[in-house]
């Protein structure tokens, strides 16, 4: 007999999860508070941009639906960094052909509920505000314009975003811990319009960094030849969001500090009015399941944006939870704890990576020792490419847990410590005399390879 399920919540990785489980011959009923955006326009969620990576493609690729997202993104191949007086310094994110992929989140999202539809065993309701019964026996309810209705489930996934209802539900009944880190900046949304005939005023297939110091602005690229801009900017001080208190005032400030982004947004101001400012935050929370519900993904494990990390760590929730019900089987007693005790260590890494990109992104991208430093990395990687793997590339193009990645970023980050202090360093790295003295550092700080 078919199992029946419960997914609450039809964002990204609840959207994707219920393609896993229809095609595992489970019927899925997915419950959505907001109307369907296909329909009503995509207004649920964040806007920003993300960042698809080769975490999240396994996961897409696993069920089938990859090509489907593929034909929403745009592949970005380097970073490129904008100093105030507008010169550019380039950076590739990885190897040749090595990118990561801008995907809108209404795009996607959309993509992958169409995508979850075409299973004759999935039904979404939309316009559901769906509650917790007793999680013991996987019963929910929901309340809808038209009334209020129960079921029973085989198994109650809860994707429902880092606001989740479900998981402040467990938490009222003392079954479920968490807490909300909120960081000291907040980001606003701008936009710089595609040029004549869908072209991009800047280049298209690159992720654009304005880094200065405890700020930053980060432009990625759209299908129609529009970059959506994000400013990461502080709440309060006085350089702040509360400071840039009018258009004019923060039109004033983008001429002096992002001048080349500022020319190519003639209607800034209006801009600057109409988009509000929003908070980023961190979510943990512990344990993850009850009886026969179990949450996921920014349900349970939300992070900031700064690694673009978020959508690919949930979609590898999927691709692990489906991978574990293959060796473990899919009794909630079994699985569900099972489940967290393998990913609760890589969402606190990951969570943790995030924050320190930020950091990276914000601060370091434009100086030369942070340049000196990916150039010598690059040589260490090409030349034992096992032993050294940058810590981006462990995270972006790897299947590395996290939690590995953030303790071999530790021991890389050591070495790097004491190499960058030699006299000389900028002008002989490349020599191999150099090159010798820093492997044994190396050998010294890492620990066996993976």
């Amino acid at each position: 007999m078919s199992k029946h399920a419960a997914v609450v919540g039809s964002g990204l990785v609840g959207s994707l999860w219920t393609t896993f489980l229809a095609q595992r011959g489970y019927h899925v009923d997915v419950f959505e508070r907001r109307a369907d955006s296909r329909r009503a326009g995509y207004k649920g969620g964040r806007s920003i941009n993300l960042a698809l990576s080769d975490r999240g493609w396994r996961a897409l690729e696993a069920v089938g639906v990859a090509e489907a997202v593929r034909r929403e993104a745009i592949p970005m191949y380097r970073r490129v960094m904008h100093a105030v007086d507008g010169t550019l310094t380039t950076q590739p994110y990885g190897k040749d052909g090595q990118a990561i992929w801008s995907v809108s989140r209404g795009g996607i999202n959309m993509a992958l509920m169409t995508e979850a539809e075409k299973h004759a065993n999935v039904r979404l309701h939309f316009e559901h505000d769906t509650d917790l019964d007793d999680a013991n026996s996987g019963r929910i309810r929901w309340t809808t314009p038209e009334g209020q209705g129960s079921g029973e489930f085989d198994a109650v996934f809860s994707t429902d975003g880092a606001n989740s209802g479900i998981r402040k539900a467990l938490q009222a009944e003392g079954a479920m811990e968490w807490t909300e880190q909120v960081i000291d900046h907040g980001y606003k949304e701008l936009l710089i319009p595609a040029g004549p005939n869908a072209t991009s005023l800047i280049e298209r297939e690159a992720l654009h960094i304005w880094p200065r110091a405890s700020y930053m602005l980060i432009g990625l690229p759209n299908p129609d030849g529009s970059f959506t801009m994000t400013l990461f900017f502080p709440n309060e001080g006085p350089v702040s969001f509360a400071a840039l208190d009018t258009p004019e005032a923060a039109e004033v400030f983008f001429a002096e500090f992002f001048a080349d982004a500022l020319a190519l947004m003639p209607d800034f101001k209006e801009q600057w009015a109409q988009n509000p400012v929003s908070k980023l935050s961190i979510v943990r929370s512990w344990p993850w399941s009850k009886g026969k519900v179990v949450l996921f993904g920014d349900a349970t494990h939300a992070i900031v944006p700064f690694y673009g990390q978020g959508m690919n760590s949930g979609f590898e929730d999927c691709f692990e939870l489906n991978r574990m019900m293959d060796a473990l089987g899919e009794d909630p007693a079994t699985l569900f704890p099972a489940f967290e005790a393998e990913r609760k260590p890589n969402a606190d890494a990951i969570a943790e990576l995030a924050l320190l990109n930020f950091i990276e992104m914000r601060d370091l991208t434009g100086q030369p020792e942070f340049l000196l430093r990916k150039k010598i990395e690059s040589k260490l990687h090409s030349q034992r490419p096992h032993q050294w793997i940058p810590l981006y590339t462990q995270v972006t193009f790897s299947h590395i847990p996290y939690s590995v990645a953030l303790e071999r970023g530790r021991q890389m980050d050591r070495v790097f410590a004491e190499v960058m202090q030699w006299p000389g360093i900028a002008e002989n790295w490349d020599q191999p005399e150099t090159l010798a003295k820093i492997w044994e550092v190396a050998e010294q700080q890492l620990v066996p390879s993976y």
